[in-house]
């Protein structure tokens, strides 16, 4: 027998190191935008709570030559950090507000490539990859091909939408796709808009969002609305229809068509307005030029932790975008048993599957109004709404990302 116990000459195991990937997002929480990005965060921090991957991100911040109003805040939050087990990176980049589109992607890779080499030489990377395709999608490619690694773009929206309908970003996008082993995109209709652009649709794979299934649960208390009303610091009848609208002020949105739609909706009917833009002020006026300005309640950014509950308070989630990719904030609002009422645009249809989910409806005051109160007049049960969300969770999400990244480096 072995003095050691027997053991000797055993097979030893060894762990082989984790996948390394640096991701570039211009898209991702900072302490000036603690929800911007939330969810490009909280889908590489799934990932990297599996062992066999390390993430690394590099989230390069815009600020003009002169910082001033909002970027001074930006400016002072490009600072590093290690945020829920993910290393965040923070260069700024020279900033041309509202012009500086078109050579966006080169300034970016400017100021992060040096620190993407030098991250690489200490320790190698496998994979680099872009969370939004314009400017991140054509800054990644330059940094992937001065490392000689895979890359991965992913789309999820506004990104193709907007960017890919002007050429001097669209022929960036393009070059970029070619160069990527492979993408990403939120929906099925958003890969078809991807392809429709140029880009190739057999490198494109769906990538679903997750959610904080803890966190967006539907919450039911006698003094819920009360309670909604004291922490907004808004007026919110009891029993009064409520609608939420969750999204940025911006035209895309359609706010103004909701705020339209009121006039044709019982007159006690509370909108509230969650998000900030460009659009407020012009929101405010409508709202006053159709005599609903008190009806109409302008709530800002919330605290993530104050979302659920608005959302469980609500009777529906009003969201008649443009456009849109899979919004983040459709399943927010079923997984708290809020129906939705949206426009059939992206992944509409892969998320209302059913009546419990709301209704998909054209993008007009009207039809907005006639969906509101269809489901007022029926309106499902919260638990058989919150069900519609079952698929998507931040695990999920996660695994699946790992899954398609290991697949890339494999081929390589």
């Amino acid at each position: 027998m072995d003095c050691c116990g027997g053991n000797a000459g055993a097979p030893v195991v060894t762990t082989p190191p984790p996948r390394r990937v640096l991701s570039l997002s211009t898209l991702y929480p900072n302490a000036a935008n603690r929800r911007f990005g939330t969810f490009v965060a909280r889908s590489l921090e799934a990932l990297a709570r599996h062992p066999e991957w390390s993430v690394t991100v590099i989230n390069p911040i815009g600020v003009p030559p002169i910082a001033f109003g909002r970027y001074k805040a930006l400016q002072a939050a490009a600072v590093d950090a290690v945020e829920n087990g993910v290393a965040v990176h923070r260069p700024t980049f020279p900033l041309i507000p509202r012009l500086g589109g078109p050579i966006n992607p080169r300034l970016i890779a400017r100021a992060a490539l040096p620190l993407a080499r030098r991250l690489h030489a200490e320790t190698p990377f496998d994979l680099v990859d872009a969370q939004f395709f314009y400017p991140d999608g054509p800054a990644a490619a330059r940094i992937a091909s001065a490392l000689d690694l895979p890359l991965s773009i992913k789309a999820r929206g506004a990104d193709i939408h907007h960017w890919g309908a002007r050429s001097s970003a669209r022929w960036q996008m393009l070059v970029a796709g070619r160069q990527a082993a492979g993408m990403l995109a939120v929906c099925g209709p958003l890969a078809d808009d991807m392809a429709a652009i140029g880009l190739p649709r057999d490198k494109i794979t769906l990538h679903y969002t997750g959610l904080d299934r803890d966190r967006f649960r539907p919450l039911q208390h006698t003094g819920m609305r009360a309670q909604v009303a004291q922490e907004l610091g808004s007026a919110i009848p009891a029993k009064a229809p409520l609608l939420v609208s969750v999204g940025a002020l911006i035209p895309r949105k359609g706010q103004a068509l909701t705020i339209e739609a009121l006039s044709e909706l019982p007159d006690d009917t509370v909108l509230l307005l969650i998000g900030k833009g460009e659009d407020e002020a012009a929101l405010r006026s409508l709202a006053a030029e159709r005599g609903v300005t008190e009806r109409v309640h302008f709530v800002g950014l919330l605290d993530h932790d104050l979302l659920p509950l608005v959302l469980s308070a609500a009777d529906a989630m009003v969201l008649p975008s443009a456009s849109e990719g899979l919004a983040n904030a459709w399943v927010e609002a079923l997984a708290c048993g809020t129906p939705l009422v949206i426009t059939d645009t992206g992944g509409a249809r892969e998320v209302v599957t059913g009546p419990d989910a709301g209704v998909i409806v054209e993008r007009t005051p009207a039809a907005i109004a006639s969906g509101v109160k269809a489901l007022l007049a029926a309106p499902s049960p919260r638990s058989a709404t919150a069900a519609m969300a079952d698929r998507f969770s931040w695990e999920t999400n996660g695994a699946a990302l790992g899954e398609y990244y290991e697949r890339l480096i494999g081929a390589r």
